[in-house]
Parts: structure tokens; C-alpha cells; sequence
């Protein structure tokens, strides 16, 4: 009995205390999330890195540019999700925990799945000659199980049903899951007080980071789910010791040097070496690559931290509207590119005119989306968004049913 109780006490978060709200990563998130969607209109001009639609202007001279911020963009958005569950499960227990999570997460990636990327898809194959049907056509096909016509393209949660852009919702889900299970470890005393230690001893941090993160990249061709669950579980772990968050903010420009450092070397071996090795590369040149790319991401990844929490760490009015915009503007905007960049390409209007238009249809869509969304409470949970409403408890209670018959198969099929 006493082993029982035990194990059920090593699987409780009690935190000592819980620091005050941090408005350094508030802006990070939504500049992260921000630097994605101009990240994703990139993708559609580079032409040896795969999209789902082209531009006729796509190019080589890119690649560069946005080898700046590929290997950290996503190591920040990881890490602030790992520190937001520390906060958010200091509020409520694990049960509701894991309840809102799923409703905030799976529901808009249903409807998304269902409603949102449908035309990132019909865009991609019709572009690359593969449809030629109309719109009305493609759907009745879309939602035929297992339609022939979609032979070459069954991949995601359902045939031929992709989660596209949304596989961090998916991740994260899952990743939320797993970060439960190992809560005894988190618990544990000798954990903590590794932790404490390394907080202190941030050059130590940063060389393990660096060698984990070489070794994912060497044994996993794409390792973005490894890498993902990595820095999630880094934000938990280490969201709230305070000097290590004083030590990046001290030693920001440093750390941001020697990122920049690293990109110049990891540009010239990739421009130099890469782009011309075959298929499978010698064992050296991968693992010099894959050590390139992770001085990169976690020097720059320390630095943008230590800068955010030198300059972005105060509460501001325009950071409430930010903060609910992110979810809807993540959801839409990659629709919106793949659409834009799909109806743009045949106009010609020249590599500079195309990108800017291709800016503007999307700030601007995902601005339009946002605020019919929040305005529409149906719409609301479809977009991550809490309800502004005030309900009584009966219907709340039929709401959460609701969203459990709905969601249920998704959890299944997303685990299994």
C-alpha cells in the first residue's frame, strides 16, 4: 500500500513556487511565430528545398537566408511550450491538464484537417500536374475514403489527410502526454538538483545540448520530432531557474557572436560540400554538418533567449491582442501562402512584385481571419481560442462531451 501511495505521490507537480508572469516569452512566442510565416513564404521561392507549391522565381541564392534561422526557429517555439506546461500545470492537476490540451490542440487541427489544409493539396497537385478537376470535384474526392485519386500523396493521420503545416499541434499533444509520464523523473530529487547545477554551470549546458543535438542529427534524417521533444522537455526542466536565465541575459551578445559564427560555417559547408555530396554522404561530412547545424541552433537559440529576456520582458496592451492572434494566424497562414503563391504564379509579375504581393494576401488574409474568428463564438475553439461567453454549467458539461465523442478516434489514431 505505502509502494502504491508512492508511486502516485511521485506523479504529482507540487512546485515550491511559482515565479511571475514572463513577458520576454510572451513576445517570443509571437515574434517566433511571426518569423514562421515569413519563413513558409520562403519556402515557396527556394527551389532545392521541397513545398508544397513553387514560384517560377523560386531560386538558389536563398537557401542561405534562411539557413539563418532554420535550425533554432522551432527549438524556440519547443522550448516555450515545455516552460508554458511548467506554469500551466503549477494551476490546474493533470487531468484537467491533459482535458484542455486536447480540446485546445486536436480540436482546431480536426477542423483543419478537414476545412483548412484541403486546399493546400488541391493547389499542390494541381501545380504539379497530378489534378484536373475543379474544386467541387476535388472535395467530393477528398472525402471518399481511400479515393484512387490520391495515390501518390497517403500520408498523415487519415488517407491521404495530412496534418501539413499543423504537426506541431500534433507533436505537442503527444509530447504533453509523454511529458506526464516522465513526471516522477521531474519530481525526483536528483533531478532537481541537476538542474540547479547546471543552471549554474550554463557552458556545461550548452556543450550537452550541443552533443545531443549532433547525435540526433547524425542517427535521424529528420529529426524535428526528437528535436522537438528535446526542448520541450528543456523549457520544463529549467523554466524556473533564475540564474540560468540571468547568465543568458548576461551573456546575450556572446552567445548571439557565436551563432553567427557558427552560420557563417555551416553556410560555407553547405554551399561548399553539401549541395554536392550524394544521396547518403561519407559518415565524416555528416557528422561535421550535423555539428555545424548544432552549434547553430543552440548558440543562436541562448542567444535570442538571453536577448528577449534583456529587452522583451515587460507587459504591454498590444501583447494581449498579439498573444490571441497567434493560434488563428498559425492555423491560416500557411493556406494562405500555398493558395496566394498557387494563383500569383501564373501572372508574372516578376520576382519582386510576386513575394510582395505574396506578403501582403497573407498578413492581410490572416488579419481578416482573425477578426472574424474571434468575433464568431461558434468559431472560437475551431481557432484555439477560449470561449468569450458566459455558459451555464449544464451546457459546459454538454460542450466538454461533445468535444470528447469528437476527439476520441483522433487520440486513438494519433497514438496508434
Amino acid at each position: 500500500m505505502q509502494l502504491i501511495e508512492k508511486i502516485i505521490a511521485s506523479y504529482r507537480f507540487a512546485p515550491d513556487s511559482v515565479p511571475g508572469r514572463r513577458y520576454d516569452l510572451d513576445w517570443l512566442r509571437v515574434l517566433a511565430f511571426g518569423l514562421l510565416i515569413f519563413y513558409h513564404i520562403g519556402m515557396v521561392y527556394v527551389a532545392r528545398w521541397g513545398f508544397h507549391v513553387k514560384s517560377p522565381y523560386a531560386s538558389t541564392h536563398l537557401e542561405s537566408l534562411m539557413l539563418l534561422v532554420n535550425p533554432w526557429r522551432m527549438a524556440i517555439l519547443w522550448f516555450i511550450s515545455g516552460v508554458a506546461i511548467r506554469f500551466v500545470l503549477a494551476k490546474v492537476n493533470k487531468t484537467r491538464f491533459l482535458a484542455l490540451r486536447t480540446v485546445r490542440l486536436l480540436l482546431p487541427l480536426l477542423f483543419a484537417v478537414l476545412v483548412i489544409i484541403p486546399p493546400q493539396l488541391y493547389c499542390e497537385m494541381t501545380q504539379k500536374g497530378d489534378l484536373h478537376h475543379s474544386y467541387v470535384e476535388f472535395l467530393k474526392a477528398f472525402f471518399t475514403w481511400n479515393h484512387p485519386l490520391f495515390a501518390k500523396y497517403q500520408a498523415g493521420i487519415l488517407p491521404h489527410m495530412d496534418v501539413n503545416h499543423l504537426w506541431y499541434l500534433r507533436e505537442l499533444w503527444t509530447f504533453s502526454l509523454l511529458l506526464l509520464l516522465a513526471m516522477p523523473i521531474w519530481n525526483s530529487r536528483w533531478f532537481k538538483s541537476m538542474m540547479a547545477w547546471l543552471a549554474t554551470h550554463v557552458s556545461v549546458l550548452v556543450l550537452g545540448l550541443v552533443l545531443i543535438n549532433t547525435g540526433l542529427e547524425w542517427v535521424y534524417r529528420e529529426p524535428r520530432n526528437q528535436m522537438g521533444f528535446l526542448f520541450l522537455c528543456f523549457g520544463f526542466a529549467i523554466a524556473w531557474q533564475e540564474p540560468f536565465w540571468q547568465t543568458l541575459q548576461r551573456q546575450r551578445w556572446k552567445l548571439v557572436g557565436l551563432g553567427l559564427l557558427s552560420y557563417l560555417g555551416l553556410v560555407n559547408f553547405y554551399q561548399t560540400i553539401w549541395v554536392h555530396v550524394s544521396v547518403q554522404p561519407p559518415v565524416g561530412l555528416h557528422i561535421l554538418g550535423a555539428c555545424l547545424l548544432s552549434l547553430q541552433r543552440v548558440f543562436c537559440f541562448m542567444g535570442v533567449l538571453g536577448l528577449a529576456r534583456h529587452y522583451l520582458n515587460q507587459k504591454a496592451t498590444a501583447l494581449d491582442y498579439f498573444n490571441e492572434a497567434v493560434y488563428p494566424y498559425y492555423i491560416l497562414h500557411q493556406t494562405l501562402i500555398v493558395v496566394g503563391a498557387f494563383l500569383l504564379g501564373p501572372l508574372a509579375l516578376g520576382p519582386i512584385l510576386e513575394p510582395l504581393s505574396l506578403i501582403a494576401i497573407t498578413v492581410f488574409g490572416c488579419a481578416l481571419g482573425f477578426e472574424v474568428v474571434r468575433r464568431i463564438e461558434f468559431l472560437r475553439p475551431f481557432f484555439g481560442l477560449k470561449m468569450s461567453g458566459q455558459y451555464k454549467p449544464v451546457w459546459k458539461k454538454v460542450g466538454r462531451w461533445a468535444a470528447a465523442i469528437v476527439l476520441l478516434p483522433l487520440c486513438f489514431i494519433i497514438l496508434l
